[in-house]
């Protein structure tokens, strides 16, 4: 499991592949002394997330490509201080 996330994949992927709860992935990976990356984004693809989102594909989209929630993109993306747009993607 950890190869696996030090690979790149996922938490959620993880999950998926061994039935169990993300959750208890990450505990599996925390107790193997993995680092855990944040919220299942790599440094580079938050930076991918911020170049997309501003070219403007929507937050439901990049978390599909990145296999994460629209959440998890959003708060990365404001974390980076990327403008948000509204649900007519005007700008806040």
């Amino acid at each position: 499991m950890a190869l696996a996330y030090r690979a790149g994949q996922t938490v959620y992927q993880l999950a998926e592949a061994y039935g169990i709860n993300r959750h208890t992935v990450a505990q599996h990976l925390r107790a193997s002394g993995v680092r855990m990356r944040l919220d299942g984004m790599t440094t580079e693809q938050i930076e991918q997330a911020a170049v997309l989102y501003e070219s403007g594909w929507s937050l439901a989209r990049i978390a599909d490509r990145f296999d994460v929630t629209a959440k998890t993109v959003r708060t990365r993306l404001r974390e980076q201080g990327v403008p948000m747009r509204d649900s007519h993607g005007r700008p806040r």
